[in-house]
């Protein structure tokens, strides 16, 4: 079934690029408003007017750095203000870091706690009662592969998204019946600015997708009679992701740690 989401209005973080990009330039095909989280104007602008003008549709953009405490009330006092509901949520917004954990740079992990945990927290916190009062959409959170063991060498990237999986399934079981689709996303290796971010290809594990096939595997889970709670993209992933919950704990993290070596 493909769902059309027209006249609804998509919330979408870290959509200056990557999976964020594809997922605003989806929805806005199948009809939806936007909103467009990111650090970065300039991007979010020039994908603004692309969507506008292809789509017809109406596209906010808040500029907002995602690491800042109590961003889910920022970001509704800022649509409040507008007159902007939100229908569904698609929290993408995330970065991750590489190295043994005892040498990474204190600072930078508790940034990425703060936008890959805490601030997906606080926005489903803040945007959740009225997405499930609408129930004409989706909130969709992006783990991982990575969510499926622990992961030396990205300990704290590996940490971050089995909470994303963990919390995510959790709502999706609380909201059961509500009508609003909740899904975790689990995408593997990516062509994304990821890796750049990360500062090495190597920690690639797996066969690289697109951000269309990841974005495919979402909405194909989307317009099911029944969304799982979780989705992994990509089959060779599927596989390695039900390994990973099979095999010992031991050799699972034995496993990860040679997969992210130089």
């Amino acid at each position: 079934m493909t769902m059309t989401y027209k006249g609804t209005t998509a919330l979408i973080t870290g959509a200056s690029s990557g999976l964020g990009a594809e997922f605003a330039t989806r929805f806005a095909a199948r009809g939806a408003n936007l909103i467009l989280v990111a650090r970065r104007a300039d991007r979010l602008e020039e994908l603004a007017r692309e969507l506008r003008a292809e789509h017809g549709v109406s596209v906010t953009v808040l500029a907002m750095d995602l690491s800042r405490a109590d961003v889910g009330r920022e970001l509704a006092a800022a649509l409040s203000t507008r007159g902007i509901a939100v229908d569904t949520l698609i929290n993408n917004a995330g970065f991750g870091t590489r190295g043994p954990f005892a040498q990474e740079d204190p600072d930078v992990v508790a940034s990425e706690i703060a936008v890959n945990i805490s601030a997906l927290v606080d926005i489903t916190r803040a945007f959740l009662p009225g997405m499930l009062s609408s129930a004409k959409g989706a909130l969709v959170n992006v783990a991982s592969t990575a969510a499926f063991q622990p992961v030396p060498g990205m300990a704290v990237y590996g940490a971050t998204k089995a909470f994303v999986l963990s919390f995510t399934e959790a709502i999706a079981h609380e909201t059961k019946g509500t009508g609003l689709r909740v899904l975790s996303l689990c995408p593997g290796a990516t062509l994304t600015e990821f890796f750049e971010v990360l500062g090495s290809e190597s920690a690639a594990v797996g066969i690289m997708q697109t951000p269309e096939q990841v974005v495919e595997t979402a909405l194909k889970a989307l317009g099911g009679k029944a969304t799982p709670a979780s989705v992994v993209s990509g089959l060779t992933n599927r596989i390695a992701a039900g390994l990973a919950q099979r095999l010992p704990r031991a050799l699972t993290v034995a496993i990860a740690a040679r997969a992210v070596q130089d």
